[in-house]
């Protein structure tokens, strides 16, 4: 890096940190919050209390813990703030909405919400942390913009448990998919300019889910199990599984999904529009991924969009929920988004929302414009059945 890309760097940084100062109402902490996310975005090995402050020059780590647990600022202005940044740099009207969840795994059972649970991270059940998050994603890059963290049921309680963790008496159990509808809600509330929602079937797979969506005019394509119910009017219902075993071979097509680090993610596609009441103007269907060279591997999801939407674009926006993995990917490795070692429920919302801003303000710097995929779809079949795009 030159001195002048240095000077380009660090003026964009001061910039963002802009947005975000007010935030943190007198001048320790503000300068405490400058120097953790330059911590954050600097070549550390662990990026938590202790090496944060290593790198800020600092002989212990009380001034960065000072921060996360004691300081008087809000964790959610700050989300706000960088939902902001994140629209203006990377906004785009065909913008994307991308719900998942990760793991934290973690020692002890004194961290707020921790417990043995599954970790999608870890692929198992680990003792761990588990935050639900919101990706933004367009051509124009990527980006975290909101986070809530689970708190199971052996936690909301038990409101000793809680108290030690510094868990508010009015934070009550939601269900992972309610979270998500919470953020999204105010995402949408922000005016966050975007056409589509897509989840994996942890949440794709609850009706109510999908009905927010559908309330709200957004479209989506939403993952769900193979079991899944379809309904087919007079014919009645019938599991997803069983309803692609109609297909016919012409049916499959082998599309791209997206590119991933060894080139386009292909798989073989099939797309039927479903027999559903829906809006003037607007479709139901049912996408179906097929793995290339394990024909039995499927992926089913619930879509739902204008009318005129193309099979190219739905199995495009099917691909873009990989983009939050990415996301997760880099801010783990970048900007030390599972780094925290804080036990206090706000603390481990201030550390996710500093290692979101971090992870922004490199998304923004890095932003590109991928490829496009395009198509068509034909047009309405008859209400009584399912018509296979072929």
């Amino acid at each position: 890096m030159t001195a002048e890309d240095l000077r380009t760097w660090m003026a964009g940084l001061d910039d963002l940190f802009a947005r975000v100062a007010g935030r943190f109402g007198r001048v320790e902490p503000r300068q405490r919050a400058r120097a953790y996310l330059l911590g954050l975005l600097a070549p550390v090995e662990r990026k938590n209390g202790w090496q944060l402050a290593e790198a800020a020059g600092d002989d212990g780590p009380e001034g960065m813990q000072r921060l996360l647990n004691s300081y008087t600022w809000d964790a959610d202005a700050v989300r706000d703030d960088l939902r902001a940044y994140v629209v203006e740099k990377l906004g785009d009207a065909d913008g994307v909405l991308i719900v998942d969840e990760t793991g934290f795994v973690k020692k002890g059972d004194r961290s707020a919400g921790v417990q043995r649970q599954y970790s999608g991270t870890a692929g198992r059940i680990e003792n761990c942390q588990v935050g639900v998050f919101v990706a933004y994603s367009s051509a124009r890059g990527r980006a975290l913009i909101d986070r809530e963290l689970y708190l199971p049921k052996s936690w909301t309680t038990d409101q000793e448990r809680c108290a030690q963790a510094a868990i508010p008496d009015s934070v009550v159990f939601a269900t992972k998919p309610v979270m998500a509808r919470a953020m999204l809600e105010r995402t949408l509330a922000a005016g966050v300019p975007a056409r589509w929602i897509t989840a994996d079937e942890g949440y794709g797979g609850d009706y109510r889910f999908r009905s927010f969506c559908e309330r709200h005019g957004m479209g989506y394509v939403v993952a769900v199990p193979c079991s899944q119910s379809v309904g087919l009017g007079p014919r009645g219902d019938v599991r997803a599984d069983s309803l692609i075993a109609d297909a016919p071979p012409a049916a499959w097509k082998r599309m791209s999904a997206g590119d991933g680090a060894k080139g386009p993610r292909l798989y073989d596609w099939a797309l039927a529009r479903l027999p559903w009441e829906v809006e003037p103007g607007f479709g139901r269907w049912l996408l179906v991924r097929r793995s290339i060279t394990k024909s039995d591997e499927m992926a089913f999801y619930f879509a739902y969009g204008p009318r005129e939407t193309s099979f190219a674009d739905l199995v495009r926006i099917a691909g873009m929920r990989w983009a939050i993995e990415e996301c997760f990917q880099q801010a783990k490795t970048e900007t030390g988004l599972d780094h925290y070692q804080v036990r206090r429920y706000d603390a481990w919302y201030r550390h996710i929302t500093l290692a979101m801003l971090a992870h922004a303000y490199l998304a923004a710097t890095a932003a590109g414009l991928p490829k496009a995929l395009t198509g068509s779809f034909p047009s309405a079949p008859a209400r009584s059945a399912v018509c296979w795009h072929t």
